[in-house]
């Protein structure tokens, strides 16, 4: 949600005057001995005006990992405390304010190698970023952060101005909320998966998952805002039937479609596909959506993890098990959802979805197809991937 307006106070709270959310709960959902590390989150809104609808995400300002900005300080050999000057308000603060809290120092472009040669007298860095050593450069890019950089290509004789000049301005980090403001008013809940692994021989780590994850502890504040999302959204009609597909942390927004309905008493029936690894550690809020079975709120949940068969089983797998009932939902007027992984979940389910209604509606590929489009014409096919 952008705001034009600058005034501060109740109401005005957005992208660029991001309110101090409370953290009220930070656990990790999975069980001892999974892989991952999945944060539930629970913020307090209290005091904001803000507010939200099942679909909408919510914006976190990060800060960039202490251990890191650090590692950067001692590779340039400047002195944190430096004043430096950013933004268009020509803002004085610390080098080690602005690498912390101002700028993205997690990603590397083109540009910043351009602008960087100026400061260094490698010969590597200037072969580079020659014309016919597009690929390699954009390969080098790929991965790499700012240390990695200075550490490849030094010495370097930029002032701590100059360091600052070359970087991007710190981008919010968008994750779709997982709470139903009806049931738990002045508060928003989000689902996060720490993202941590090992590339060009260093540790990485996903600057808000992992802060969220490490850092952040309960009665601290985070920087929130609220971004509306105009297409992904509960059916207008309380009867209308919904199918969810949501794999690890693509539930959050159907654990709050599902509060939303619980506390609206929506009479539309619902059918839930969760995905991970293994039941036993990363089956997300499992209790809840089993309440939720048990209480009528949700009709249906099919659950496949990959790593508990010889044979890996995904979301789509299951979809295609239920293939002739899931066909007869659709036809009866049910909206589909997907949330989650965009480069293979998606595609995955997509080609699913579409294999169903070629097989049980009798159709060509090209009436399939066909078909899908009718459904996302109607907003009953929305997806929020990422």
């Amino acid at each position: 949600m952008q705001s034009t307006d600058v005034q501060k106070g109740p109401g005005a709270y957005s992208r660029t005057n991001p309110f101090p959310a409370k953290v009220l709960k930070n656990v990790n959902l999975n069980g001892t001995g999974s892989k991952k590390e999945t944060r539930h989150l629970e913020l307090s809104l209290q005091g904001s005006d803000l507010s939200y609808l099942p679909g909408y995400a919510l914006g976190i300002v990060p800060q960039n990992d202490p251990e890191l900005v650090a590692a950067l300080l001692e590779e340039l050999k400047l002195d944190g405390d430096t004043i430096v000057t950013v933004g268009k308000e020509g803002d004085s603060l610390t080098l080690k304010d602005a690498l912390t809290n101002h700028f993205e120092i997690t990603l590397l472009s083109k540009k910043i190698l351009q602008q960087a040669v100026e400061y260094s007298e490698n010969e590597a860095l200037r072969n580079l970023l020659l014309a016919e050593n597009a690929n390699q450069l954009k390969e080098y890019t790929n991965g790499r952060d700012l240390l990695d950089m200075l550490r490849d290509f030094g010495p370097w004789k930029a002032s701590a101005q100059e360091i600052v000049s070359l970087l991007r301005k710190m981008t919010p980090r968008l994750y779709s909320i997982a709470s139903s403001i009806a049931a738990h008013p002045d508060e928003v809940h989000l689902t996060i998966g720490a993202v941590r692994y090992t590339t060009h021989g260093r540790e990485r780590k996903g600057v808000c998952s992992v802060q969220v994850a490490e850092r952040i502890q309960e009665g601290d504040t985070l920087p929130v805002f609220v971004q509306i999302n105009k297409h992904f959204h509960l059916p207008e009609a309380q009867e209308k039937d919904i199918i969810m597909v949501g794999p690890g942390t693509g539930i959050a927004p159907f654990r709050s479609f599902i509060e939303e309905r619980a506390v609206t008493k929506a009479t539309g029936r619902s059918w839930l596909f969760f995905g991970d690894q293994h039941a036993a550690t990363d089956f997300l809020y499992q209790d809840e959506l089993e309440g939720y079975q048990q209480d009528g709120v949700l009709t249906k949940i099919d659950a496949a993890f990959s790593r508990d068969s010889e044979q890996k089983v995904y979301v789509q797998h299951k979809m295609l098990e239920n293939s002739q009932e899931l066909f007869e939902w659709l036809e009866q007027g049910a909206y589909f959802y997907v949330c989650g992984d965009k480069t293979n979940m998606a595609k995955d389910v997509h080609n699913a979805l579409l294999q169903i209604i070629e097989q049980e509606g009798k159709l060509s590929a090209e009436e399939a197809e066909a078909y899908l489009s009718e459904l996302q014409k109607q907003g009953r096919y929305q997806r929020d991937v990422y």
